[in-house]
């Protein structure tokens, strides 16, 4: 996947990391040369000390064959105008992290696809976002020490027709995941899982974990 991170502060920096680490392409647009530099040397990925407010700067970072670019830099305005851009310029997913919530509307108004608001900005909710946008967390539970996921089972998965509890006892689930809810929208049935209930193709699964252990049970849930 070809990504563009506009502005590279802390969690900027640490995106790249993690999305360099999983062999996607990432080109890192900030302001500052020093900062630049460092990721390159520590990363890898391409830099360019420019403004990605600035339709010449995003057209250098590629923005013609991007999959998403992520809004991470400081001021709203600069989030805003960065989004409206990619979008002018045909990326088809557009993420920002949101500050203020009194900019939410400006940011849909915009054209961002994913809003990560400041409460729940983690490196694994954007990371999730980019790699499984089909993946959404519809509730926060105990403070936020967990969430509950909807994830669609996708055609040819390689769960398909396979027990929760088979799945649940694979070597890569993360026993700190639980199955919540199965909802099969052909039979418009939503179960309480047991562990011999059949997972389907197109069947949407609840899933009840902690932020930093859902996308290795998504990877494992959706592969195909």
């Amino acid at each position: 996947m070809y990504v563009i991170v506009a502005g590279a502060g802390i969690i900027g920096q640490e995106i790249t990391k993690v999305l360099t680490e999983s062999k996607h392409d990432v080109v890192v647009i900030d302001k500052d040369p020093d900062v630049c530099e460092s990721i390159y040397a520590e990363t890898g990925a391409l830099t360019i000390n420019g403004n990605a407010t600035d339709i010449h700067t995003l057209e250098k970072a590629g923005a013609s064959k991007a999959d998403v670019v992520l809004c991470l830099m400081h001021q709203s305005a600069d989030n805003i105008a960065c989004a409206l851009l990619a979008r002018s310029l045909g990326i088809p997913r557009i993420v920002s992290r949101l500050r203020n919530p009194r900019y939410e509307e400006a940011y849909i108004l915009a054209g961002v696809t994913s809003i990560v608001r400041m409460a729940d900005l983690l490196v694994n909710q954007i990371i999730m976002e980019i790699e499984q946008p089909k993946v959404r967390k519809i509730m926060t539970l105990g403070g936020g020490k967990a969430e509950i996921y909807a994830v669609k089972i996708p055609e040819s998965a390689k769960i398909a027709g396979m027990t929760i509890k088979e799945v649940a006892q694979k070597k890569n689930f993360p026993s700190e995941c639980l199955f919540v809810g199965l909802y099969k929208e052909e039979k418009g049935e939503f179960l309480i899982p047991r562990g011999s209930h059949v997972v389907d193709e197109g069947d949407m699964v609840f899933l009840l974990s902690k932020g930093k252990f859902i996308k290795k049970a998504t990877d494992l849930v959706t592969k195909v």
